[in-house]
């Protein structure tokens, strides 16, 4: 439950992106192949629902014990870097800043991940969703930085 309810605390945070951003962003121009832009919150969704299950998942294996207290300091930190994104991004009006948040991320996810072997095969397999999509993620905003830079 205490999972649970960190993983909202935090994935709060996102309501602080402004309107301006928003309409910033709207007008950015997307790379042709991406066609699935409306099923990137259903993505995120099940991520963010996997994630949390897999704190838990570690959370279970050992409960209580310091190693485990900094896997969740771990969890805590990616999801920073993870609801981080938007909000930056759209304060600082740069694609370029998401995107190194982006890979930032999808690096401590690795990172988080090797810690997480030993502990709960279960943890490792829900945080795959993470790992394969977050370089896609930024692959996407890199592109869309490289389109908007050069673009009249």
């Amino acid at each position: 439950m205490v999972i649970a309810v960190v993983t909202l605390a935090i994935a709060s945070l996102s309501s602080l992106i402004q309107p301006q951003g928003v309409r910033w962003f709207n007008r950015q121009q997307r790379p042709s192949w991406l066609t699935f832009e409306g099923l990137i919150p259903i993505i995120w969704s099940i991520i963010f629902v996997a994630g949390a299950l897999s704190a838990n998942a570690v959370w279970e294996a050992e409960p209580g014990t310091m190693a485990t207290w900094l896997r969740m300091a771990g969890y805590v930190a990616l999801e920073l870097l993870i609801v981080g994104y938007v909000p930056i991004m759209f304060w600082l009006r740069s694609l370029r800043v998401g995107a190194i948040i982006g890979w930032a991320g999808w690096v401590w996810g690795v990172i988080l991940t090797i810690l997480i072997v030993p502990v709960s095969t279960l943890a490792v397999l829900l945080l795959i969703p993470y790992l394969l999509w977050a370089p896609i993620g930024s692959i996407v905003t890199q592109q869309m930085d490289q389109i908007n830079r050069t673009r009249p």
